[in-house]
């Protein structure tokens, strides 16, 4: 693979709320599907640096496949256990941050959250949820595209985007809580003191407690961590083909944003299937 563009090459992402996630991903992360979509808790947020203040970008998630198991929730010993092969691939989708495309400047001047990206097992969802399988273990992804205006930027396709991926974000998509431990994460109380937390670094942080479910976990001592993922470059599994087609489409769509003429979008989505192969 040829060097990234320079408007790629400097690019660095920190998670947001890196603690929260960690007591999270410490227990067994738990993402609620649902057939009308549901919220992700945590929220996906980074910070991101390095970006060309003057250059424009498109910021997207997607969620890739950890492995090609079907999980079940052992309750007596309180563990996920494998039950099978995994179930046929959910459709892949890419969920494009409402603000893309934006400059640089834009991007960095404040923390990125995708708090409108919903999560469903409908696999006939019409609304552009994310689409993915119960009892399924999942590795959010997050992508950033440099839109380039040149008009042979289809030549360039490869060099101009970046993939990041964060080990403490993976996740059991399940239609309810299975882990006791977990407690209701998601009910009001709890989520006004995540966000206290955040805005405020002066609010309790969360830490662990084996006795106490992860609700009711709160100290007095502020702690604000961030990680540094650089971007991806492994190859991709065969389960997880069928998400690098969905970066094909969206690497389509992108293209429109440089205003490309018919023969050069043809010729993009060419170049991004054998770059993905």
């Amino acid at each position: 693979r040829c060097p990234p563009a320079p408007q790629i090459s400097g690019i660095r992402v920190q998670l947001e709320m890196q603690a929260l996630w960690q007591q999270f991903d410490q227990l067994g992360t738990e993402m609620i599907v649902t057939k009308a979509g549901r919220r992700m808790f945590p929220t996906f947020q980074v910070q991101i640096s390095g970006m060309d203040p003057a250059a424009e970008y498109v910021l997207l998630m997607d969620f890739i496949p950890v492995d090609n198991k079907r999980y079940r929730y052992a309750f007596h010993s309180s563990s996920w256990l494998v039950s099978g092969r995994a179930d046929v691939a959910a459709p892949s989708r890419m969920h494009f941050h409402p603000d893309s495309p934006a400059h640089g400047a834009q991007w960095m001047k404040q923390t990125v959250s995708f708090d409108t990206l919903k999560l469903t097992n409908n696999l006939l969802d019409d609304n552009g949820h994310m689409i993915l399988n119960s009892m399924h273990r999942y590795q959010p992804r997050f992508h950033v595209v440099y839109v380039d205006p040149a008009p042979n930027s289809q030549l360039n396709a490869y060099r101009n985007f970046c993939t990041f991926s964060f080990p403490e974000t993976r996740f059991m998509a399940v239609t309810a809580y299975q882990n006791h431990r977990v407690g209701k994460p998601e009910s009001a109380g709890f989520k006004l003191k995540c966000q206290l937390s955040f805005w405020h670094p002066c609010i309790k942080q969360l830490l662990p407690d084996k006795n106490k479910s992860l609700s009711e976990r709160l100290t007095t001592k502020p702690e604000e961590q961030k990680s540094s993922s650089s971007a991806s470059t492994s190859e991709y599994p065969q389960y997880m083909q069928q998400s690098c087609s969905a970066l094909v489409v969206t690497f389509f769509t992108i293209t429109l944003f440089s205003h490309f003429h018919l023969q050069g979008l043809f010729k993009v989505i060419y170049n991004f299937h054998w770059l993905l192969e």
